[in-house]
């Protein structure tokens, strides 16, 4: 059996990992003898980056059109930029036929999902943050905000969790999930 390193999937067999396509065998170029065909054709010119001589035909021209003659400007008096005439009363009325694609509300709303989360790669089962501990991966759970507790803040440098994501983090660093300041005691 063939256990990928990144995603720990096993299989029979295989150059890449089934799941995330990680390269499991990397094999090298094999040599192989060379030899010139002596039937093929030989380049005329020595050596690929040989300067070649370059010369201009004389009898061809250089653009398709002719260069444009400068020509004043000429102001239309006829035409009126700044005004438009009013717009007529328009009737505006409902279609009655029309489905605006929306159910009638009962009023009830779906209860956000709480409690342990299965993350939907590696199956891990964890009770809080937005981001797998084992393999890294975003967990699929909408979370109700939480307050924040004004009463103790974690001293800087100690370990707590991102108050934006709920993954791991350093108390007075940035987030390495999300970016944001982890807040700390003074």
């Amino acid at each position: 059996m063939i256990i990928c390193p990144v995603c720990e999937h096993q299989q029979a067999q295989g150059a890449e990992c089934e799941v995330c396509g990680k390269k499991l065998i990397v094999t090298g170029p094999v040599a192989v003898a060379v030899a010139p065909l002596a039937e093929l054709e030989q380049t005329q010119l020595a050596g690929g980056r040989a300067p070649v001589p370059v010369a201009a035909i004389p009898d061809l021209e250089l653009t398709a059109q002719q260069a444009v003659p400068t020509v004043p400007v000429q102001a239309m008096p006829d035409m009126d930029t700044g005004r438009a005439a009013a717009a007529p009363n328009v009737m505006v009325a409902p279609i009655p036929d029309v489905d605006t694609g929306r159910a009638e509300s009962d009023g009830h709303r779906t209860a956000a999902p709480v409690g342990p989360v299965v993350c939907r790669y590696c199956r891990n089962v964890q009770e809080s943050g937005a981001v797998c501990d084992r393999c890294g991966m975003r967990l699929p759970k909408v979370r109700a905000a939480q307050p924040v507790a004004a009463a103790k803040l974690p001293q800087s440098g100690e370990r707590t969790s991102c108050p934006k994501c709920h993954s791991p983090a350093y108390a007075g660093r940035a987030c390495v999930t999300c970016g944001i300041l982890v807040p700390a005691a003074e």
